[in-house]
């Protein structure tokens, strides 16, 4: 288990105040009204449609408001201990966890039902086709359950676009096109692009553009120049 920091959840990058929910409007209303005791939510969908960025903003909530939170994820070590006063308790990418961590995680829906905990859970599917213990899937499933969607393409130009403008940076139209046609369309693996692009540019000191983003794919893998688009 981890205690996390207020400190860790308050960027910009994972808040509900800037969270574009897409077409997964339904999910966001329900984590804004959710209540302690709730029933247990599982979010699904692939990487990428905003799984842990809610539950990071939702975290943020509610420690904001004076509540604890506890984050359990595949790279949470054992034991997972229930924290002792009712909390929210996060489970994310519960299809990561191993046999250890699939008992863990059946443990605190146990120990927390009826004592006043909410749990969150995200996974890459729906509970039933989830390649978890049995009891765990159960659990997982019992609740509300919202499939989240990738942004399109028009609403994941206004996000970059966005993170762009609070970074400082002049990203054009070249720019933006380039990494929504030549690389996957994964929110997550922009993003982190085009954060390397931000550093990169500031160490070079060199605008934003398009040759400065194929000098940082060449510097990146070691290349002179590059060949073929990679997919991240």
């Amino acid at each position: 288990m981890r205690q996390i920091p207020l400190a860790l959840l308050a960027p910009p990058a994972h808040s509900f105040d800037n969270f574009l929910p897409g077409a997964n409007a339904e999910a966001l209303a329900y984590l804004l009204g959710l209540m302690p005791a709730d029933p247990p939510v599982l979010l699904w969908g692939p990487t990428g449609s905003g799984k842990t960025h809610l539950l990071q903003a939702l975290a943020e909530r509610w420690q904001a408001a004076g509540q604890r939170v506890a984050w359990y994820d595949a790279d949470t070590a054992l034991p997972w201990e229930l924290p002792a006063h009712e909390s929210l308790l996060l489970l994310d990418d519960c299809q990561r966890f191993d046999a250890g961590q699939q008992h863990a995680a059946f443990a605190l829906f146990v120990a927390s039902a009826g004592q006043g905990y909410t749990v969150v859970a995200t996974a890459d599917a729906p509970a039933v086709d989830l390649n978890v213990r049995e009891d765990l899937r159960t659990r997982l499933g019992w609740g509300p359950s919202f499939q989240l969607t990738p942004l399109r393409e028009a609403e994941m130009r206004a996000v970059l676009r966005r993170e762009a403008d609070r970074r400082g940076l002049l990203l054009g139209d070249e720019v933006l096109s380039y990494l929504l046609t030549r690389f996957e369309r994964n929110l997550k693996g922009l993003m982190s692009l085009l954060e390397r692009l931000d550093e990169f540019a500031m160490a070079s000191k060199r605008s934003l553009t398009l040759p400065l983003l194929k000098a940082m794919l060449a510097d990146e893998t070691g290349e002179k120049k590059i060949d073929s688009d990679p997919i991240l």
